[in-house]
């Protein structure tokens, strides 16, 4: 389960929390779960992993959630040699305890 901050006064959400809506400045908020659907914005496939505890190739990406923040992700799938696509449909699993992406079936 993934839990957005929505501002009370703008009804807008977003994700990381902060302090103040970055949309109209409220400081009230209420926490509601996200959908769990998204859409990749862009994608990029790394072949150097940054120390030996990564396994490569792995796949970063942009992903526009339904209720409309962006994450900085990762794209994860069982098939190894998938293809990713920008508009591309995914949905939220969790990977060590991470916010992941997967293809939306």
């Amino acid at each position: 389960m993934l839990i957005l901050q929505y501002c009370t006064a703008c009804a807008r959400p977003q994700h990381y929390p902060r302090a103040l809506c970055t949309s109209c400045g409220a400081t009230e908020f209420t926490w509601l779960e996200a959908s769990g659907g998204g859409v990749v914005d862009s994608y990029t496939v790394v072949h150097r992993a940054p120390s030996a505890d990564f396994e490569t190739p792995y796949v970063i990406a942009r992903v526009r959630l339904d209720e409309g923040p962006i994450l900085l992700t990762r794209l994860v799938s069982a098939d190894k040699a998938a293809e990713w696509a920008c508009d591309e449909r995914v949905r939220l699993t969790w990977s060590g305890g991470l916010a992941v992406f997967e293809k939306e079936q």
